[in-house]
C-alpha cells in the first residue's frame, strides 16, 4: 500500500513561523476560553476538566506541528522524550502522537533534491525503490541497488532546508507553547531547549554520523553476533547517507518469539553486554533506544543469530566527568551500597542539601530494586516469580518498570529532588531500552554475568571523580 505522501516540507522561517503562531495563538484562546467554563463547577470536578481541556488543546497542537514536518516535529518528540520532568502530563502524552507521524515527500519533490545532491552522473549508476522504507521528521529512507556491481544500498535522505530551519523553527516553538499557555517557560525549560537544539545539531549532521557509524563498525568488526552497515562515500553528502542495505526482521515480529529458549537467550545477552560496552568502556551512547535502530538476521540454518545496529544519528559522546558518577550509582545499587549512591546523586546534582535520612534511604532502596536484573540471585535475590530454577532472571515475565514508578512516584515531587541532569535520563534511558529489547524477545538471562566484568573498568577514576564533586557542592 502506497504511503501518504505531501508535495514538499515547509522550510520558510516566515511561512513556518506563521504557521506556528497561528496554531498557537488559536490553541491558547480556545484553552482560555474553556478554562473559563470551569470557574463555576465544583473543587471536585474542577481539577478532571481542566486535564481535559488541556489534553484536547495540547493534541490538537500536536497535530499542527505533525503537518510541518522537519525539525518542528523532531522538536516536539524530543520534548516528548524528556519532557516529564518539566511539561505537564496532558501535554507530553500529546507530543508522543508526533512518533507516529509517517507522512513522507513525494518522489517528484526527493528525485529533485537527490540531483541537486548527486547530480544526474552519480544518480544514474543507481537504482531507487521511489516508495520509501520509511519516513521520518527529518527525512525518509530509499532502497537503492548499485548498477556496476549489484550492491544493495540504502539512502537515508535529509529533507531540504530543514537543517538550515533549526534555529527559527526552535524561537517560534518557544513562542507557540508561550501563545498556547500549555507550558510553563523555566530556567529548566530553556536549558533543555539547549539540549534539544544539541541533538539536533547532531542529527542532522550526517558526516558526523557516517564516521560515527564507520567507528561503531570498526569497534564490532572481530564480534559475530553484531552487523553494522558500512558506509558507501561516493553517494553521500551533506543531505544524503549511502550505506549498504542490511536484512533483518524487527524485534517485535512474531517469528522472533518462535526462536528457541537458547536463541533468545544469546541476542537478550548480546544486547546487555553492548549496553555495558557502551556505558563502562565506550563512552559513546546510543540515547534513542527504540527498536526502530535493531534489526534480527535470523539464521534459518539454526547457528547463531545476528543484530543489526541502524541509525548512529542519536549517538552521543560523553566524558568520564559526566557519566562516571552514573556508573557509580549503577555500582553503589549493585553492591548494595547507600553511601555511594547518595555520593553519586550529590555528584550529579540531583539531590538537594539537606535531604532527610528517609528520603535517602528510600531513594536508595528504589535504586536496589531497579538493578534487580543485574544482581546475583544468590546475592540479592530478585521476587521469585521472575528467576527460575537455574537462577536466570525471566525477563519477559519482570514488570519491574511499573514498581519502580509506583515505588518512586513517593518521592517524585519532594522538594530535595532537583530536575535530574540530562546525562542521568540519557542513562536511565539507556537502561530501560536494554530492559524492554530483552523483555520483548522474553529472555531468561543472569544479568551478574553480564555486568561483573564491566564493574572494575574505570572505578577508582569514577571513585575519585565523585568525591572531588562531593567536596565541591558541600563547599557551595
Amino acid at each position: 500500500m502506497s504511503r501518504k505522501t505531501v508535495k514538499r516540507v515547509k522550510t520558510g522561517a516566515f511561512e513556518r513561523r506563521f504557521s506556528m503562531a497561528r496554531a498557537g495563538f488559536m490553541a491558547g484562546a480556545r484553552y482560555a476560553t474553556l478554562t473559563a467554563g470551569t470557574l463555576f463547577a465544583s473543587a471536585d470536578k474542577r481539577a478532571g476538566m481542566r486535564s481535559a481541556i488541556l489534553s484536547r488543546q495540547a493534541h490538537e497542537l500536536a497535530e499542527e506541528l505533525g503537518k510541518l514536518k522537519g525539525s518542528v516535529v523532531k522538536i516536539g518528540q524530543m520534548m516528548a522524550l524528556f519532557g516529564e520532568h518539566f511539561l505537564p502530563d496532558e501535554v507530553t502524552a500529546a507530543l508522543h502522537t508526533l512518533e507516529n507521524n509517517t507522512t513522507a515527500l513525494h518522489w517528484d519533490a526527493i528525485e529533485k533534491h537527490l540531483i541537486r545532491q548527486l547530480g544526474e552522473l552519480r544518480l544514474s549508476e543507481l537504482e531507487i525503490d521511489p516508495e520509501p522504507l520509511g519516513a521520518a521528521s527529518l527525512g525518509q529512507v530509499h532502497r537503492a541497488r548499485c548498477k556496476t556491481d549489484g550492491r544493495e544500498l540504502v539512502l537515508k535522505i535529509q529533507y531540504p532546508g530543514v537543517a538550515a530551519a533549526i534555529e527559527s523553527d526552535l524561537r517560534a516553538i518557544v513562542q507557540l507553547l508561550r501563545l498556547s499557555r500549555l507550558v510553563p517557560i523555566t530556567e529548566q525549560f530553556n536549558e533543555w531547549l539547549d539540549e534539544v537544539r544539541e541533538m539536533l545539531g547532531r542529527e542532522v549532521d550526517y558526516d558526523l554520523e557516517a564516521a560515527t557509524t564507520t567507528h561503531f563498525r570498526k569497534l564490532l568488526a572481530d564480534d559475530p553476533r553484531f552487523v553494522v552497515p558500512e558506509v558507501v562515500p561516493r553517494y553521500c553528502t551533506d543531505n544524503i547517507l549511502c550505506m549498504t542495505f542490511e536484512h533483518g526482521i524487527n524485534v517485535n515480529d512474531p517469528a522472533v518469539l518462535e526462536l528457541s529458549q537458547g536463541r533468545r537467550n544469546f541476542i537478550g545477552r548480546a544486547i546487555m553486554e553492548l549496553c555495558c560496552h557502551e556505558v563502562f568502556e565506550w563512552n559513546k551512547m546510543q540515547t534513542d533506544p527504540n527498536f526502530g535502530n535493531y534489526l534480527l538476521r535470523i539464521d534459518r540454518e539454526g547457528g547463531d543469530d545476528q543484530i543489526v545496529l541502524l541509525d548512529f544519528g542519536a549517538i552521543r559522546d560523553f566524558s568520564d566527568a559526566t557519566l562516571g558518577p552514573g556508573r557509580e550509582m549503577i555500582r553503589g545499587a549493585w553492591h548494595h551500597d547507600k553511601e555511594r549512591i547518595i555520593d553519586a546523586l550529590f555528584a550529579l546534582g540531583f539531590l538537594a542539601q539537606g535531604a532527610p535520612d528517609r528520603l535517602l534511604e528510600d531513594f536508595a532502596s528504589l535504586c536496589f530494586e531497579a538493578v534487580e536484573v543485574l544482581q546475583d540471585p544468590e546475592r540479592h535475590p530478585p521476587p521469585a516469580n521472575v528467576v527460575n530454577e537455574r537462577g536466570e532472571y525471566l525477563w519477559g515475565k519482570s514488570d519491574l518498570p511499573s514498581r519502580m514508578v509506583a515505588r518512586a512516584s513517593r518521592n517524585a515531587l519532594s522538594v530535595h529532588f532537583d530536575v535530574p541532569p540530562k546525562e542521568f535520563i540519557f542513562l536511565a534511558r539507556k537502561l530501560l531500552g536494554a530492559y524492554t529489547f530483552l523483555h520483548v524477545i522474553e529472555a531468561e538471562v543472569r544479568g551478574n554475568t553480564i555486568l561483573e566484568p564491566f564493574l572494575a573498568m574505570r572505578e577508582a577514576e569514577d571513585q575519585a571523580l565523585v568525591a572531588r564533586k562531593k567536596a565541591d557542592v558541600c563547599l557551595k
